[in-house]
C-alpha cells in the first residue's frame, strides 16, 4: 500500500496536498483498495462551500458506495472532470490522475491538523 510522505491524511482515508491556499484532495490507496473497482465518482460542484469533515461527494464501486469527506474547509475551485469518463483512475492512480477536487482554503489550521504519513500508517496498521 502506498502512503506518500509528502501528503497529509484524514482518518476518513482522504489525502490532501497543499500548494499555497489550494488543497488537492483524493482518496487514499488504502481506501480505493477497500472499495474495489470504482465505477462512478460523484464530484462536488465548483463554487460550493465545504466544511472540514463535510461530505463533498461519493465513490461508487462494485462493492459499495462511500462518501468522500473534505479534510479542509473552503471553496471548491476545481474538480477532476476526467473521472466522469474514467472513474477507474481512482484505482489505478489514487495520488495522481485519480484526484477528486481542489479546495481553496482561508487558512492552514485544518491542513495542519491532518495526519502525516507516519500517523496514517499507524491508523491503517491498527
Amino acid at each position: 500500500m502506498q502512503i506518500p510522505d509528502d501528503l497529509r491524511y484524514s482518518s476518513d482515508h482522504e489525502w490532501a496536498r497543499a500548494s499555497g491556499d489550494v488543497v488537492r484532495i483524493g482518496i487514499t490507496d488504502y481506501a480505493q483498495d477497500a472499495l474495489g473497482d470504482v465505477v462512478f465518482v460523484d464530484l462536488p460542484k465548483v463554487g460550493a462551500s465545504v466544511a472540514a469533515g463535510g461530505t463533498i461527494g461519493e465513490v461508487e464501486s462494485t462493492k459499495s458506495v462511500s462518501e468522500i469527506y473534505s479534510p479542509v474547509a473552503g471553496t471548491v475551485t476545481s474538480v477532476n472532470e476526467s473521472l466522469s469518463s474514467t472513474p477507474e483512475s481512482v484505482n489505478a492512480d489514487p495520488y495522481g490522475e485519480g484526484w477528486i477536487c481542489e479546495v481553496t482554503t482561508t487558512g492552514s489550521a485544518d491542513f495542519d491538523a491532518l495526519l502525516d504519513a507516519t500517523g496514517y500508517r499507524s491508523l491503517t496498521n491498527s
